[in-house]
């Protein structure tokens, strides 16, 4: 029996961060866009002195998958450098395309296994990841 789309935890962090939280002075941004559904992530990044997420801001309009993937990004982000985020996105994307059999080492990705067969929610489970890593590259230089 499949485990159901959206489930209580999902909705839970759909509901947890206040997605209109721009970062006032940010070093980087990045918005993403999934051309299927329409979801559209802002982030915006600052860095510390040693190349690590010091500060994020996000706006968020997404469906619930969406939102939770990037409370889910967002909790676990400041202290991570830009090459984790990166490997976090790539290892996201790979483990819902199938490429990869296990979730990435990001702390509740495991949560979406139940979209895994559900490849049109996957640009939006992505747009959080996509936008922070490309945020942190160009705060990077």
């Amino acid at each position: 029996m499949n485990a159901p789309l959206y489930n209580t935890e999902i909705l839970r962090l759909a509901a947890s961060v206040p997605f209109e939280a721009r970062l006032e002075g940010a070093m980087a941004s990045s918005e993403k866009r999934s051309p299927v559904c329409g979801s559209r992530v802002t982030v915006d990044v600052n860095l510390d002195e040693d190349g690590r997420i010091a500060a994020i801001g996000m706006v968020v309009r997404a469906c619930a998958l969406g939102q939770a993937s990037a409370a889910l990004m967002e909790a676990h982000a400041v202290g991570r450098s830009p090459q984790e985020l990166e490997t976090a996105r790539d290892d996201l994307a790979g483990w819902l395309s199938g490429a990869r059999a296990t979730p990435p080492d990001w702390p509740g990705l495991d949560l979406f296994a139940p979209a895994l067969e559900h490849r049109g929610r996957h640009p939006a489970i992505l747009l959080a990841f996509e936008a922070a890593a490309e945020a942190a590259r160009r705060a990077r230089g």
